[in-house]
């Protein structure tokens, strides 16, 4: 007998946890690197853009260096995207400047198997050479679930999730309330 799992929502950030954390990113990025002038932002479409012109004023209030920030979309890049559908949604990237010698700070949401970065960088390797990439990121699910040997050089909250479980990040710039939200799958799945 095959029961339908129930989804437990659980809201681990709430907008002030979030505006805490990009405060808590943005100094550790100021402390680490004193010079800001090779520094840029980039954050990977959809959540991770969003969060990178947040960082950028974050770090912008503590520095007065406003970072150059782009918009990476990966679509074309993921191992996956045959699976997607039969027509994948693809985006603009919108990187206006050189990456060339620069330190990269690549921003995203949610780390989980780490497939969503390996692609990110294989994109930002064709728009030039960089010095640097460091990773970004809102939440992490923990290495239990990695997939690729990829850590994060700041993270907001580290959350160990099973495989079954969704982490997802609502955010105002798409109209929504600003949290994040973990759906723990219970209950039998055979």
């Amino acid at each position: 007998m095959r029961m339908n799992p129930k989804k437990r929502k659980r809201v681990i950030f709430n907008q002030k946890d979030i505006e805490q954390a990009l405060k808590r990113i943005a100094q550790q990025i100021v402390s680490k690197h004193k010079l800001l002038e090779n520094v840029v932002l980039v954050g990977i479409r959809t959540g991770g853009a969003f969060l990178a012109f947040r960082l950028r004023d974050e770090i912008s209030k503590k520095d007065g260096e406003k970072l150059p920030t782009g918009v990476l979309d990966i679509n074309l890049y993921r191992d996956d995207w045959t699976r997607i559908g039969p027509n994948p949604k693809i985006g603009s990237t919108e990187i206006p400047f050189s990456i060339d010698d620069k330190i990269i700070i690549l921003v995203d949401d949610v780390l989980f198997t780490g497939r969503t970065v390996r692609a990110a960088m294989d994109a930002l390797i064709d728009f030039g050479r960089p010095k640097k990439i460091e990773l970004a990121v809102l939440v992490d699910r923990g290495e239990e679930q990695r997939e690729l040997p990829i850590k994060a050089n700041y993270v907001a909250k580290g959350w160990q999730t099973s495989g079954r479980d969704t982490v997802n990040v609502y955010l105002k710039e798409r109209g929504f309330r600003d949290r994040v939200v973990v759906e723990e799958t219970k209950g039998n799945l055979s």
